[in-house]
């Protein structure tokens, strides 16, 4: 759980804004260079521009292909570029190419943000022997799944600069090694008066998710095809899921409660450090062989036409402010920070919800978190695949969040009716769709944000999502703690309301999808390149004469 970075003097960030059709052709050139120094690739733009295609009709701008046509085969934007001409005047295209070896960088990527997950929930679902073996209040232990929280919100700006500036390779290692770094510090901390070793070691922790969280879609655009671009959004997302589902589950199995015996708690501690640092040294040396910023070939039409070098007049604080000011994905970044802050809400506080109606049920406690992730694992995987074959981003992402919504009433309903085997089902229609909507989010946000990076639109969602776990899992704890675990689902539940009404007021444009079946779009310009690609592919093309800058590789 990256799009390319966008000229952004060239792109209109706001989704809703007109386009100028009056505006002059936008070139790299200067407005006062003569004709005659223009490139043969400008040229045949400017001529495009003066002699428009005569079965063009005038005055009628086309029409952007919208979720429902994107569902037809022959509707808007199914035009493929092979129909295009290829005379001698002609426009070159560029070759795309799907590699095996994306197969094992997401492989890869998905086991190290899985480990990383699980050490963010490994203390909190077992709090109660934590507070006991290191002598400590609930709240300190809960401070141990919230500095994941709060390390993500001021380190998410220079860590999306660092992607799109040094590549998906450094920024996937820094991610593997801070995280297996971590791990191992937490094996010297397994004594009752060494709390803040274990809590400086989760805090190195929580700085590697940063570098962690926001690769998916990266991942996934970078790598994929735009066939299967969604699901491995969704398959990148599902690591992440796993380590927390583990987290629910292995804990309780390798630390029993033994409050008579601290030394016996010691040794079960050790065991589950030590496992940790072994498998975190193995995926990082791992991703060490396997990782790269990207194949020799792009893998979809979108993708080409994105690649090429950084500009020398590229701002990645301009970047920043044309996101802010999409209207359309503002309302995505609080909608989605509603909804995944209300799951890491509900993830760090299951623990004490269950124990309030069972007593002594700290193994079912972590099977119901294990049944809630798994649920949610197998909806992100089925919503990636049904938009990767629909491309109804807000439709499903909207019908998702209600019944998020309505597992939430029901799981909060009845997690006091003294069925602990009726919470493992509610718990596990709640993560189904809670957990499953995660991808959705970041694969909507690339959509309505393209061409800008999916690097900077993810790790944006994803910051807002840390604010709102922070506030939801204080207030939320609070509420738990002073009135029990009714009051402070209800607030949860509320703000979800919230977040159904403003995904509905979400402008859908997909940007990206357009570009893949062919349509232009007549809120971007297309820019010249100054050395368009000699190779012809029939698996794939794009024209080389246009292309949105993007990143050099490494």
């Amino acid at each position: 759980m990256v799009a390319g970075e966008l000229i952004q003097e060239h792109v209109r960030a706001d989704t809703g804004a007109a386009p100028d059709h009056n505006s002059p052709p936008i070139s790299r050139k200067s407005p006062t260079e003569p004709p005659s120094a223009q490139t043969g690739t400008e040229a045949r733009i400017a001529d495009t521009e003066t002699h428009p295609d005569p079965g063009e009709r005038h005055g009628e701008p086309e029409a952007e292909a919208d979720e429902r046509e994107a569902m037809l085969p022959s509707g808007a934007g199914s035009k493929s570029p092979n129909n295009l001409g290829e005379d001698q005047d002609g426009p070159r295209y560029l070759e795309t190419k799907l590699y095996p070896r994306r197969f094992a960088v997401l492989a890869v990527f998905c086991l190290y943000s899985m480990v990383n997950a699980f050490q963010w929930i490994q203390y909190s679902i077992i709090t109660s022997i934590f507070t006991h073996f290191y002598g400590v209040t609930n709240a300190n232990i809960d401070w141990l799944s919230i500095i994941y929280m709060v390390a993500y919100v001021p380190l998410i700006f220079p860590a999306t600069w660092l992607l799109d500036r040094r590549g998906l390779r450094l920024t996937a290692l820094l991610g593997s090694g801070l995280n297996c770094a971590g791990a191992w510090l937490k094996c010297a901390s397994v004594s009752p008066d060494l709390f803040w070793v274990t809590f400086t070691a989760q805090s190195i922790c929580s700085v590697a998710q940063v570098f962690i969280l926001g690769l998916p879609s990266r991942i996934a655009s970078v790598w994929f095809g735009p066939r299967e671009v969604s699901t491995a959004c969704a398959t990148a997302v599902l690591g992440n899921q796993l380590g927390t589902a583990i987290g629910f589950l292995l804990p309780p199995v390798l630390v029993p409660n033994t409050p008579d015996d601290p030394e016996l708690t010691a040794y079960n501690v050790s065991i589950m450090f030590y496992g940790t640092a072994a498998l975190s040294t193995a995926l990082f040396l791992f991703a060490l062989i396997v990782v790269k910023d990207q194949p020799v070939k792009p893998p979809s039409q979108a993708q080409a036409v994105l690649s090429g070098p950084l500009p020398e007049d590229y701002s990645y604080r301009k970047s920043i402010y044309n996101l802010f000011r999409n209207k359309a994905f503002l309302l995505l970044l609080i909608s989605y920070g509603i909804m995944t802050g209300s799951f890491y809400s509900v993830s760090t506080l299951l623990n004490q919800m269950i124990m309030e109606y069972y007593k002594g049920q700290e193994l079912n406690a972590g099977r119901i978190g294990l049944t809630l992730v798994v649920a949610g694992m197998v909806g992100s995987i089925l919503c990636g695949l049904w938009l990767d074959h629909t491309k109804t981003y807000k439709m499903t992402t909207l019908i998702v969040y209600v019944l998020s919504f309505v597992g939430m009433v029901v799981f909060t309903f009845t997690l006091n009716l003294n069925n602990i085997y009726l919470v493992f089902v509610t718990a596990g229609i709640l993560g189904f769709f809670m957990t499953g909507y995660l991808p959705l989010g970041f694969e909507f946000g690339v959509e309505i944000t393209y061409p800008e990076s999916e690097g900077t639109s993810s790790g944006l969602l994803n910051a807002f999502a840390q604010i709102f776990g922070i506030i939801f899992t204080l207030i939320q704890g609070r509420l738990t703690t002073d009135f029990g675990p009714l009051s402070g689902n209800l607030f949860l539940c509320a703000w979800m309301i919230l977040g159904i009404i403003l995904t509905a007021l979400i402008k859908s444009e997909l940007k990206r999808n357009n570009v893949n079946m062919g349509v232009e779009s007549k809120e971007r310009e297309l820019l010249p390149v100054e050395s368009p690609a000699e190779e012809k592919s029939n698996d794939g093309t794009i024209p080389a004469s246009f292309s949105f800058s993007r990143e050099t590789s490494i």
